[in-house]
């Protein structure tokens, strides 16, 4: 009887145990978007460090609301992706300050919010086509390979062609390619914390073959800036209004994508409508912290796949970002070549999601494969998604099938279609 009565302990320790590792390794595989975010954001007019602290910050509170309102194990990190746009088209593009710049990501955010909080979303979520849904993350998984397969050496530019293989005698090249085989062995395998093995390993190879920097430069942190007031000194342009549109579409519906995909993963479908309010909300602090917006991490399929299930994970991942303010120079020591073959596993993990795409019926399937084959061969989200949704009416229209194609998503299509038209004519 007293051995029966712990098996329930034993288990919730385990689950604990396992939530906990969950995080860390999410954690370990989105961290990077601290300086990455950080390089980009101080093309737009802040210091490093400020933009350090700010995708700290907002990586931290939108963690920790997924997963203490969500109980969802997913973690929220500025977008790749979207903070290229809003660096260089929203704040460089149309000569905006940083300040007013947020305040376009405020904006954007409040009609995000409005679309998390409404019926509107649901509209949005019922008219946009399945196929759709799963061609952006699809598009995203091959995004993750691509860019874990640039990372890691293992491919480069070509000569005479756009990429090619990279160099077989080089120690980059030969340690990526003995961490992707370790990970692989170890994910087949069904370790416990293979990715954070992975890293782990790839790490101590690096050091072997002479490929890791070793020099621990402290980072000087300012915490002069840490709050920022968005400007509304632009909103009488016309280019404020058109920054704004590109902008929300994309976090509408690239978290549409994203949370379609991870929570099917999770099995967890019907916490949708949760976890979309709560990266609204997440999104909306964005524009006080100072930082372009976060979204549900695409590497979360990371911690899904290590059997985080609920919030815990997303908790523990929220309070590792924010213990990363005082780690960052070691942090700043694991290289590419550790993390990279995890992203190309997350990536063909994602990719799965092809099987969803109806591919006998080219009215759904060529407008979804141009989503696919667009978002990682144009390195941008955002256009790969234009390409579909522009391309899903021409198609329907051109087969007779018209009467299938909802008011809104043509009225979407359109807006894509606008935007398009504004960056042809350089407007």
């Amino acid at each position: 009887m007293p051995y029966n009565r712990q098996q329930p302990i034993l288990k919730n320790e385990s689950n604990f145990r396992t939530e906990v590792t969950a995080g860390l390794i999410g954690y370990l595989t989105t961290v990077y978007i601290v300086v990455v975010n950080g390089s980009i954001l101080s093309e737009a007019g802040i210091s490093l460090e400020s933009g350090m602290i700010a995708t700290i910050l907002a990586s931290f509170f939108g963690t920790l609301l997924m997963g203490i309102f969500g109980r969802l194990p997913l973690i929220l990190v500025p977008g790749m992706g979207i903070n290229a746009l809003f660096a260089y088209s929203i704040v460089e593009g149309t000569q905006l300050t940083f300040q007013e710049g947020l305040a376009v990501v405020l904006i954007a955010a409040i009609v995000f919010l409005i679309t998390a909080f409404s019926k509107l979303g649901i509209l949005l979520r019922d008219t946009v086509p399945n196929s759709l849904k799963h061609a952006i993350s699809v598009g995203l998984g091959f995004f993750l390979i691509l860019i874990g397969l640039e990372k890691s050496g293992l491919v480069v530019s070509g000569e005479n062609t756009i990429i090619a293989i990279g160099d077989f005698t080089s120690p980059t090249f030969i340690v990526s390619l003995l961490t992707l085989f370790i990970a692989i062995f170890l994910f087949m395998r069904s370790i416990p914390a293979n990715f954070l093995i992975t890293m782990i390993s790839g790490t101590i190879l690096a050091y072997l073959f002479g490929v890791m920097e070793t020099s621990n430069n402290a980072v000087n942190i300012s915490f002069n800036e840490v709050l920022f007031i968005p400007s509304f000194t632009a909103i009488d342009e016309l280019s404020f209004w058109l920054a704004i549109f590109p902008l929300a579409m994309i976090l509408i519906f690239e978290n549409m994508g994203l949370l379609h995909g991870q929570l099917h993963m999770l099995k967890r479908s019907k916490s949708y409508s949760k976890a979309y309010q709560v990266t609204a909300l997440s999104t909306l602090t964005c524009a006080f912290l100072g930082t372009s917006p976060t979204v549900s991490a695409a590497e979360n399929a990371a911690i899904i796949t290590s059997k985080g299930k609920t919030g815990k994970a997303a908790v523990t991942a929220s309070i590792l970002f924010l213990a990363t303010i005082f780690i960052i120079p070691w942090i700043s020591m694991i290289p590419n070549s550790a993390i990279s073959p995890i992203l190309i596993i997350v990536g063909v993990l994602m990719a799965q999601s092809i099987r969803h795409i109806p591919i006998d019926d080219l009215s759904e399937s060529l407008p979804a494969f141009l989503i696919v084959v667009m978002i990682p061969f144009t390195y941008s989200i955002a256009d790969g998604m234009a390409f579909g949704f522009i391309a899903y009416p021409i198609v329907k229209i051109a087969l007779g099938k018209h009467k299938e194609l909802p008011i809104p998503l043509v009225i979407i299509s359109l807006l894509f279609l606008f935007d398009f038209i504004m960056k042809i004519t350089g407007i």
